[in-house]
């Protein structure tokens, strides 16, 4: 967190909490929401300028509940999480990047949902993989210790992960993959996607 962002909660620290304003896409962009997107169920604009979205990843984290939000000087802003807490993109030289900008390194477990689509675990972190990066990752993959086939992994997709087992050979080890529905993913990995006031 930054400094100044310590020292704003020292000097203010009964600021009310904000909720609702700011989201988190399946993409990994940041979104302003304002009242008519709000009001609307709408995505809301993306935050572009550079300097904004170092400052929301500097200071993002979640509280005790798994809501999770971005510390604004002395006011919380709590995040709507369209998936997940983390989105993680491929790069070339690190293999897994957050949208924070860290590397998301010692990944110890995987998992594929019943929509085909890739989350990943690692340093504490709990991530899915952008859409745009799935079809790279996916030549990754291997059933029974054999590339698998997209036929054979909508089958093991079918039969809730009973077909066989699936690894994701990454960074010179491989990595079991699980199946999971992504209804149960909240709260399995206890975080709330759309956090409102205390409970």
């Amino acid at each position: 967190m930054d400094a100044i962002v310590e020292q704003a909660l020292t000097k203010w620290p009964n600021v009310p909490h904000c909720y609702g304003w700011l989201a988190l896409d399946a993409r990994g962009n940041w979104r302003m929401r304002n009242e008519h997107a709000q009001a609307h169920d709408l995505p809301g604009d993306k935050i572009t300028q550079p300097a904004l979205r170092s400052f929301i990843n500097r200071n993002y984290t979640c509280d005790q509940q798994g809501r999770w939000y971005f510390q604004n000087g002395p006011q919380r802003v709590y995040v709507d999480l369209e998936v997940t807490p983390y989105i993680a993109h491929t790069e070339p030289a690190y293999g897994f990047v957050l949208q924070t900008g860290v590397h998301l390194s010692g990944i110890d477990a995987a998992w594929l949902s019943d929509q085909g689509r890739l989350f990943l675990q690692g340093d504490g972190k709990f991530a899915m993989l952008d859409d745009r990066d799935l079809a790279q990752c996916m030549t990754d993959l291997l059933l029974n210790d054999e590339h698998v086939a997209d036929e054979k992994l909508m089958v093991w997709l079918e039969q809730h992960g009973a077909s066989g087992a699936l690894s994701l050979s990454h960074d010179s080890k491989k990595i079991s993959v699980n199946y999971i529905k992504e209804a149960a993913i909240s709260e399995e990995f206890k975080f709330m996607r759309v956090p409102r006031t205390s409970i």
